[in-house]
């Protein structure tokens, strides 16, 4: 009961504001989540460990962050919260080890959404390390802690663990949604065909609605 009447609300709040939001849905396993074969080792505690798999340059993850971002503020203490950068190759790296340098570095919260906002809004490609490094100056990070960041052996490590979760959580589109090392749900996959969310925000909510349900299922697990 609680759960719905917190969706009614924000559904409420939405309306208001002008964007719609598409009824509740009541999540079917193989429909609009899937369980993975085995569960994965996680932290353990009452908190649920929320996991987004996304990229810089995906302009689905560009839209999706602002409104995932204030469901995990509304999630607080439910849940604990980790973003990993997906690994696709040597195009993808450049974007990869700046999430992870501005991680080392301690700067993610100031500087997460400019980096989408450089790729999606000024023509940013973050192609290349030189291209990475220099905006990251030009946006007020000290050259020599970056770039120490950068090259380290933990931001290379990270970069390549990314890789093998990818592989255990059967990441194959972005961005994705892992919860408590077992269910893993996305926009694409929590609208199947013949759904009556059209728009990709109105997708994107719903999709939420399926990870509200999921977090409150698995926590009620660890009771």
């Amino acid at each position: 009961m609680q759960m719905l009447r917190r969706l009614l609300v924000t559904a409420a709040l939405l309306t208001l504001s002008g964007v719609t939001l598409a009824a509740p849905v009541a999540p079917k396993e193989g429909v609009h989540y899937q369980v993975l074969p085995q569960k994965l080792e996680i932290p353990a505690g009452k908190p649920v460990e929320v996991i987004e798999f996304f990229a810089y340059y995906c302009p689905h993850c560009n839209v999706f962050e602002p409104l995932l971002a204030e469901w995990v503020k509304k999630q607080g203490n439910n849940i604990v919260f980790k973003r990993v950068h997906i690994a696709s190759g040597a195009r993808v790296l450049p974007q990869q080890r700046l999430f992870y340098a501005l991680d080392a570095l301690g700067l993610l919260g100031q500087y997460h959404t400019k980096a989408f906002a450089a790729m999606h809004q000024q023509g940013a490609r973050f192609a290349d390390d030189a291209e990475v490094i220099d905006w990251a100056v030009k946006s007020g990070i000290d050259r020599a802690r970056f770039v120490d960041a950068y090259n380290s052996f933990g931001v290379q490590a990270k970069a390549r663990r990314a890789g093998t979760m990818m592989n255990e959580y059967k990441v194959d589109h972005w961005p994705m949604v892992a919860i408590d090392g077992r269910f893993v749900t996305s926009p694409s996959m929590a609208n199947p065909e013949g759904s009556e969310a059209k728009t990709e925000t109105e997708q994107q909510q719903v999709a939420l609605q399926v990870m509200d349900a999921l977090v409150a299922k698995a926590k009620a697990d660890k009771k």
